[in-house]
This record gives structure tokens, C-alpha cells and sequence, in this order.
């Protein structure tokens, strides 16, 4: 509790969910227009990336940014030559996060709000969670999805996506000392959908082995309800590791949300946006103030109630 002021601390719990992370932004927005301001703000995967952008004064340049780019920007992070170690161009990447979420040098010690990124240790399955330290560095681990991204090492440990182990850090804000946690759940129906809803067609647009990885990505990113004529046909190799990610993610929010609630849950729909249809930034942003919109009363009303149980 904020002795200052008597009002309940905030925390601002925002999981991973790849592009439709986006809508994480909108979340902020609306909260920060209602006057309701997250005292801690812990994320996971893309969550830690909007987190980290919003703490650091970034998020503005961010959204500006995401609005303006096309699929074809999106893509050239994966015009690359391909490694063992994953598809994504990493120069590009740490560009991209130095320009729109955090300086190389900007600590999270330093930040004004406490920050929290979650990651995997890789050798142990334990989650990792960064209070201190380079906060690119923190988003760079926590956002390392096993096949897109390298492993990140720090601190002699190799470490990926934050969201094999905890995607909605609901215990991180706990933790941090949160009175109450405002959780954004971005894969909330996601299975709810039909399966064989219509999807864009995208053309290859080149040969050979580039041409190829390229047009494995766009398929990576509209794989979620792919476009596919026989329902006997097997899956491609990036619609089942979307899925694989979908299902092992749902399944492990549902579990850890049970055990370590929410006080308010924000679901976006947002099911309907591909893992890597970062380009559909706008309809994210505006569902994500949407889902705050609907969830207004009851974030109100718990905020009195617990501030009032401090009188």
C-alpha cells in the first residue's frame, strides 16, 4: 500500500502472446486516461516488451512506430542468412530494441516504476526473473521463442521465452508487493475459433532456400487458423509450432492463474491476429483500450474496496 497516499499499489501484470502483445499498449493507454497508473508493471515475452518500453519513456515512439510499419518491414526481420540458432536477424532485432524500448545503457534499477521481465532458464525449466540490470538485455531473454529466437546467455545460464514457464507474471507483481494486479491475458479463446476460418493467401514472392524461409514465416504468422483446402492434409512445420505454442501456453496460463489469481483479468480479443501479424498493430491497440473500457467499474471498485480496507 502507498502510505503517501493511502491508495492501493498497482500492479500491471502483461503476458506473451507474440503480435497480439500489441494490444498491451491500448491496455496502458486507457488505464493511463482513466488516471489508474501501475505502480509495478512485470511482463513476459512481448508483455516485457511493452512493459519495459512504457517504464523506460519509450512507448509513444514504440506505438508510432508499430502503426507505421507494413508486413514488409516485419519481414525484413527475417531476411536473414539462416542459423542453427533461429530465423530471426539479431542486429536487426537489438536495433529495433534500442531505438523503441530501451536504451543499452538504461538500467532497470534506474527506472522510475519497478520492472520485472520473466525468462526460462533452458538447462532447468526454473523461470528467471530480472529486477535489475540491463533492461534490453532482460526483454531480449524474455522474448527468446525457441526457434525464431536464440537463447540468451546471462549470467552463465542460457535463456528463452518467459512464457514456457509463466505467461501472465500475475506471482511476479505479487511478489514485487502489488495490493492489486490488473492481468492481460492475450490468448484467451483462442481455441474457441473454428478452425477452418478463412485466412489471407500470401504468394511466395522468390526462390530458392531465402524465398522459401520468407514465405515460412508469413506462413508462421497466419498459422493459427490456416487457410488449408484438405482437412486430411498434415500440418506445415510452422503452423504446428505455432499451435504446439498456443496450446502449451493456454494451457499453462489457465494453471497458473488458478493458483495465483488475478484481481482483475483484461482479455483482449485479439485470437483472431496471427503470432506474427505484427502489422495488425492498430486493431490490437484499439481492442486492448477496448478491453480496459469494459473492465472500468470492476478495476474502480476493487481499488476503492482495497483502500477503504486500509482505513
Amino acid at each position: 500500500m502507498n502510505k503517501e497516499s493511502a491508495s492501493p499499489t498497482i500492479g500491471l501484470a502483461l503476458g506473451a502472446g507474440a503480435s497480439r502483445g500489441w494490444s498491451h499498449i491500448g491496455v496502458i493507454k486507457a488505464l493511463l486516461a482513466e488516471g489508474i497508473e501501475p505502480d509495478i508493471v512485470c511482463g513476459t515475452s512481448v508483455g516485457a516488451i511493452i512493459g519495459a518500453s512504457y517504464v523506460a519513456g519509450n512507448m509513444q515512439n514504440l506505438e508510432d512506430w508499430v502503426l507505421g510499419s507494413s508486413r514488409s518491414d516485419v519481414l525484413r526481420f527475417f531476411d536473414i542468412k539462416f542459423s542453427k540458432s533461429g530465423f530471426v536477424d539479431t542486429g536487426r532485432l537489438n536495433w529495433f530494441l534500442h531505438s523503441y524500448v530501451a536504451g543499452d545503457d538504461q538500467c532497470i534499477e534506474d527506472m522510475p516504476k519497478k520492472f520485472a521481465a520473466v525468462s526460462t532458464n533452458l538447462e532447468t525449466g526454473r523461470e528467471v526473473w530480472f529486477t535489475r540490470g540491463g533492461i534490453a538485455n532482460a526483454v531480449r531473454a524474455s522474448m527468446a521463442m525457441p526457434g525464431l529466437f536464440p537463447a540468451v546467455r546471462i549470467d552463465e545460464r542460457w535463456l528463452v521465452d518467459g512464457g514456457l514457464v509463466n505467461p501472465v507474471p500475475v506471482s511476479v507483481c505479487h511478489a514485487l508487493g502489488a495490493d492489486v494486479v490488473i492481468a492481460v491475458n492475450l490468448n484467451a479463446g483462442i481455441f474457441a475459433k473454428r478452425r477452418n476460418e478463412s485466412r489471407e493467401v500470401v504468394q511466395p514472392d522468390g526462390k530458392g532456400v531465402l524465398g522459401s524461409i520468407k514465405q515460412q514465416a508469413r506462413d508462421y504468422s497466419n498459422s493459427i487458423f490456416p487457410n488449408r483446402g484438405k482437412h486430411d492434409e498434415a500440418p506445415g512445420l510452422f503452423h504446428a509450432i505455432a499451435n504446439s505454442i498456443n496450446i502449451f501456453q493456454d494451457r499453462i496460463t489457465r494453471s497458473r492463474l488458478a493458483g495465483d489469481p488475478a484481481d482483475v483479468l483484461l482479455a483482449p480479443k485479439v485470437a483472431h491476429i496471427g503470432m506474427l501479424e505484427f502489422h495488425r498493430a492498430a486493431e490490437a491497440i484499439e481492442e486492448g483500450e477496448r478491453s480496459v473500457k469494459r473492465a472500468l467499474q470492476e478495476i474502480r471498485g476493487l481499488a476503492d474496496l482495497v483502500s477503504n480496507s486500509s482505513d
